[in-house]
C-alpha cells in the first residue's frame, strides 16, 4: 500500500506540471513532503502528513515575528504554529 501512494504521488508530478501547481504556503511542498515521510516511514505516517497538510496548507495563514526570538513564525488555519525554516521562501 505504501507504494500506491508513492505511485500516486509520482502520477500527480508527471500529470501536473510544477508551474500549474498551486503553491505550497511550507518550504517543501506537500507532495515532496508526502513522499518523503512515505518513504521513510511508511504508509501510515505518509497519510497522516497528507492529511495534516491537507487541512492546513490552506491560503488561511499569518505570518508574525516572534517578539522572543525575532524570527518570523506562521500560524495556520488550524492554530499551530510553524517556525520560519518551514515557511516558503515566496512568504518570507
Amino acid at each position: 500500500m505504501k507504494y500506491l501512494l508513492i505511485l500516486i504521488i509520482k502520477t500527480y508530478w508527471i500529470i501536473i506540471p510544477k508551474n500549474k501547481r498551486r503553491k505550497c504556503i511550507f518550504n517543501k511542498s506537500c507532495s515532496n513532503y508526502v513522499y518523503d515521510e512515505t518513504i521513510a516511514h511508511g504508509l501510515i505516517i505518509g497519510l497522516k502528513e497528507l492529511n495534516f497538510r491537507i487541512k492546513n496548507c490552506q491560503p488561511v495563514f499569518d505570518i508574525f515575528r516572534d517578539d522572543t526570538t525575532g524570527k518570523r513564525k506562521m500560524i495556520l488555519r488550524t492554530g499551530i504554529i510553524v517556525d520560519e525554516h518551514e515557511i516558503a521562501e515566496r512568504l518570507k
